[in-house]
């Protein structure tokens, strides 16, 4: 799974870096620890083209009784397609969620023990994300999305069975076109990333609590 990750640039370089528009008001504060129920920086198509937009972060379907309900912050690659809950924003509304790095927590004895991953070298990166909006008489429109995972690659496997969907740039330039994937597109985007293209390193249980933030998060564990 994907439960916590890593975005410090800005709004405006986030913009740029993405080819997106950056509406007005729209503002972010780097953040080391991006917790669900955050509202953290995606990019989807408009009617005016690519923009940045921030929602929250656990994906509540347009056809959801209540927003107080189930609202995963995962959405499995296998069988994607045919799951009520994501098929539609598969097919209609996918995104790219910005990050420079992820969580994940190793089971051992003692408990659970956090590790951080990213691109060698710490280059940023894009995951694969979906995204909804609820509309209900008497309420504000709701925007929330999800992260896409899948099987673990070699790198992250020790740690955890699962990942997020990152997206290289020919995955990235797919995952952007609007419009239904064939399946084969589909498989293309949704690989485990290149484990050899990937760093990683534990860090301290300190990240285990979703209100801490600094680059502390991500120091290596000595």
């Amino acid at each position: 799974m994907c439960g916590r990750y890593v975005q410090t640039s800005p709004a405006q370089a986030l913009a740029t870096r993405l080819g997106a528009r950056l509406p007005e008001g729209i503002a972010w504060t780097p953040r080391w620890n991006v917790a669900p129920g955050t509202r953290a920086p995606i990019v989807r198509d408009g009617v005016d083209g690519p923009a940045l937009a921030l929602l929250s972060w656990g994906l509540v379907p347009s056809w959801a009784k209540d927003a107080a309900g189930l609202r995963p912050i995962n959405a499995r690659a296998e069988g994607i397609g045919g799951k009520p809950m994501f098929r539609d924003a598969l097919k209609r509304r996918r995104a790219l969620v910005p990050a420079d790095g992820f969580y994940e927590w190793k089971v051992e004895a003692g408990g659970k023990a956090p590790w951080f991953f990213r691109l060698a070298g710490g280059a940023p990166f894009v995951l694969a994300g979906l995204w909804e909006r609820r509309e209900a008489p008497g309420t504000e429109p709701f925007e929330t999305f999800a992260i896409v995972t899948t099987e673990a690659n070699e790198l992250v496997r020790p740690v955890h069975a699962r990942m997020p969907v990152l997206l290289d740039t020919e995955a990235t330039a797919l995952w952007r076109r609007p419009g239904p994937l064939h399946p084969g597109e589909l498989e293309r985007c949704l690989a485990p990333f290149d484990a050899a293209a990937m760093e990683a390193w534990p860090v301290s249980t300190w990240v285990n609590a979703a209100s801490r933030e600094g680059v502390r998060c991500v120091e290596p564990l000595r």
